[in-house]
């Protein structure tokens, strides 16, 4: 399609959306959070919200729900929008596209791993603790920084999208078009064929995923091990 008219795949879309929705809910939840139980860095006047902690965990188990699929489809299916081996170093060459393209792919990456900062920190938190005035857990240290990086980088995620795309490429997300190759009763067909391809030729595929953007490969394991120590630690500890 052209410039114009770009497409976006319907899985993308539906990742995308319903995530983008979990995740700005539990951003702003989280500030009601903080703005009715800490402020120490800063409040704005606005009444006590006491059910905010109940709320924002909420729309946090939710998140965590989709964020698995999420991040599996942006490491593979999406892996051109987040860092690549020359990401770094195109953000020397300011003020052109690929510093724009590049700056993008970078806000992308450190989204998904500060997701991970936030749901592994939050699971970690007690419910008790800000109601109580303790304020002063790492866990809860480590949950605040998570959610100024998704601030931060959900900011640039969407300014860049509009200075490289434009409003096309923002409005591109909320489109129903569907192209038939992309249709939803073909999933199931093209996993059973990637599946068949790992298994005949396995050992290759590993080489290719170590081989193929290092970096973003090192990147990955973390973010799928901080999932699973997200589902599991809770289970043997109960915060500090």
């Amino acid at each position: 399609m052209s410039r114009s008219a770009p497409y976006q795949p319907l899985l993308l879309k539906i990742l995308h959306g319903v995530s983008g929705i979990l995740a700005i809910a539990a951003i702003i939840t989280g500030f009601l959070v903080y703005n009715t139980f800490d402020g120490r860095f800063g409040k704005l006047p606005i009444p006590r919200i006491g059910e905010s902690i109940d709320i924002h965990g909420t729309f946090a188990v939710f998140f965590f729900f989709v964020f698995p699929a999420l991040a599996l489809y942006s490491f593979h299916a999406g892996n051109r929008k987040l860092l690549q081996q020359d990401s770094l170093q195109n953000l020397t060459q300011f003020g052109r596209p690929i510093w724009w393209v590049s700056l993008q792919r970078i806000a992308n990456t450190l989204m998904l791993i500060a997701a991970v900062l936030a749901v592994l920190s939050g699971r970690m938190m007690k419910e008790e603790w800000l109601p109580t005035g303790e304020l002063n857990h790492a866990w809860y240290y480590l949950h605040l920084i998570g959610w100024l990086v998704i601030v931060a980088c959900l900011a640039i995620h969407i300014l860049m999208s509009s200075k490289v795309g434009g409003v096309p490429l923002l409005l591109s997300i909320f489109s129903w078009q569907v192209r038939p190759e992309d249709s939803p009763t073909k999933w199931s067909g093209r996993l059973q064929n990637w599946l068949s391809n790992l298994s005949a030729n396995f050992s290759d595929e590993i080489n290719n995923f170590v081989q193929n953007n290092f970096p973003l490969r090192v990147i990955e394991i973390i973010v799928l091990v901080g999932i699973f120590a997200a589902l599991v630690l809770p289970l043997f500890f109960s915060g500090e």
